[in-house]
């Protein structure tokens, strides 16, 4: 699972993402928060240059290149280094900040080994964005659910053969499409939503249809031993048709669609979902 946040350094931004289970972080902000350049990336190009030339070392190598949000909401392929990366870059800037920007570092990384050895420290710091952003307390605790069940799923989804991203796109789509009636991407134009994840603009039971798919999925997979991504999409459907079948009951007995194109954007964007509005 790949997490992108945003992080603080005396006031200076530094992107980040969580890849194979650790920090990584954008080396131009790193550069342009130690250097105060004004261009990051061009410091970073000829620092690379300056450091081939004198150490004979390439500094690329211990990059990877990880989509990152830009300023213009965009996500672009950017140079990123964990934490022992970034540590080595430092060594070849020469800033009076290297300093505490290696103890924050450090407390940044230690604090996410925290968050590996104990699952529920991650899920108190999701509940908390979640609550600052304003989302009421029963939500959360229905969209924490829905993130242990997902993450159930992908891993029973990774042990029986699907690929990552590709795969998983696909499956999902299965599910939404027998559940709700439309893939993701439909979904979200009914919200108005663009790069917004779709989940986190769902009301109650847009989420409890969500979960009853994926769980109902989850459990067929197991009981039935499936492999191979055939297999693995004949059961997302059927997963889908059952939390569907319940979806097109409940909207039989209340004489409306439970599935709305409210979402929680601010007024002024798109409309706000209202917590008693379904």
């Amino acid at each position: 699972m790949e997490e992108t946040k945003l992080a603080l350094f005396k006031g200076r931004k530094i992107r980040r993402t969580i890849h194979n289970n650790e920090w990584w972080f954008s080396v131009t902000d790193v550069v342009e928060a130690l250097t105060d350049s004004v261009n990051g990336r061009d410091y970073w190009y000829k620092m690379k240059i300056r450091v081939k030339d004198e150490e004979k070392i390439e500094l690329s190598t211990i990059c990877r290149q990880l989509k990152l949000k830009s300023s213009d909401g965009k996500k672009y392929e950017t140079d990123c280094a964990n934490t022992e990366g970034i540590f080595r870059i430092i060594q070849s800037i020469p800033s009076p900040k290297a300093e505490p920007f290696k103890r924050w570092l450090a407390r940044v990384g230690y604090e996410r080994i925290k968050e590996i050895e104990d699952p529920e420290l991650a899920a108190k710091r999701t509940r908390m964005l979640y609550k600052l952003k304003g989302y009421p307390d029963d939500w959360i605790e229905k969209r924490m659910r829905g993130i242990a069940i997902r993450e159930e799923l992908t891993d029973e989804w990774q042990k029986r053969g699907a690929q990552e991203k590709r795969d998983y796109e696909i499956l999902t789509a299965e599910i939404s499409q027998a559940t709700f009636g439309m893939t993701p991407n439909e979904y979200k134009k009914l919200k108005g939503l663009k790069r917004e994840n779709l989940r986190d603009h769902m009301n109650d039971f847009e989420l409890i249809f969500s979960m009853l798919g994926e769980r109902s999925t989850t459990e067929i997979h197991r009981n039935e031993n499936s492999r191979g991504l055939p297999k693995l999409k004949s059961d997302a459907k059927a997963g889908g048709d059952i939390a569907g079948g319940a979806r097109h009951q409940l909207e039989k007995r209340l004489k409306r669609p439970v599935i709305t194109g409210d979402n929680f954007l601010p007024r002024g964007g798109n409309r706000k979902l209202k917590k008693k509005k379904i």
